[in-house]
């Protein structure tokens, strides 16, 4: 019996050991390898799974790949000019001759504002304009010459814009009035507009009426 009771609890031993070993076993053997998943996403054992249940590829990451980085967008060069011309629809353009009422004016301003001596550059650029319209004339330009532009309006045009701008090219503003009202003046003695360029150029006189509306002419003066 004694010895029967010896085998029993041999076996018994043996079986206990066996269940546990059996239980470590199983805790190590078909565990996943460790992945990395996207936010939202979990490893079912085989592959990636979202949320949803839709498949999902495994993230990887590359040892020493550099970070992606959102495209910009390159910023405008420095030092060009930004301004650009504000010209509106195209004013009826009328024979200077008709606009007398306004291209009278001219001449008495600009001999207190064009330097002494300036002579007319070609005819007046006159129209009758609603707000916000403007007419263009081509002026040509001579090395070492300076210019001033004087403009009018009727009564009823509350204001006169002038601006030079080139001819060919984008419409950038190389030169703008600064007075308010019905008349305008570009190049004032002695801050007349210079042409610097060797050779000699054409430019965009460009009048524009900003506020009211009515007839206006303007001339250019070089000197």
């Amino acid at each position: 019996m004694a010895g029967t009771k010896l085998v029993l609890c041999g076996l018994v031993a043996l079986s206990a050991l066996s269940a546990c070993g059996g239980d470590d076993k199983s805790s190590l053997v078909g565990q996943p390898a460790t992945s990395q998943c996207a936010p939202g996403q979990y490893f079912d054992g085989r592959t990636c799974q979202s949320q949803t249940g839709t498949t999902a590829p495994v993230a990887t990451v590359t040892p020493g790949a550099p970070a992606a980085t959102a495209a910009t967008t390159p910023s405008a060069l420095p030092g060009l000019p930004v301004a650009t011309t504000t010209a509106g629809p195209t004013a009826t353009p009328i024979d200077p001759s008709v606009a007398q009422a306004v291209t009278s004016a001219i001449a008495p301003l600009a001999a207190a504002a064009a330097a002494p001596g300036a002579k007319a550059v070609g005819a007046a650029i006159a129209g009758n304009f609603t707000q916000g319209q403007s007419l263009e004339q081509t002026v040509q330009m001579n090395p070492g010459k300076c210019y001033t532009i004087v403009g009018v309006g009727a009564p009823t045009v509350q204001n006169l814009d002038i601006q030079l701008v080139p001819s060919i090219g984008p419409g950038l503003v190389m030169a703008a009035d600064s007075t308010v009202g019905s008349n305008a003046i570009l190049g004032q003695q002695p801050n007349c507009f210079k042409w610097a360029l060797p050779m000699g150029g054409t430019m965009k006189v460009v009048i524009t009426v900003s506020q009211g509306q009515g007839m206006a002419a303007a001339q250019v003066f070089e000197k």
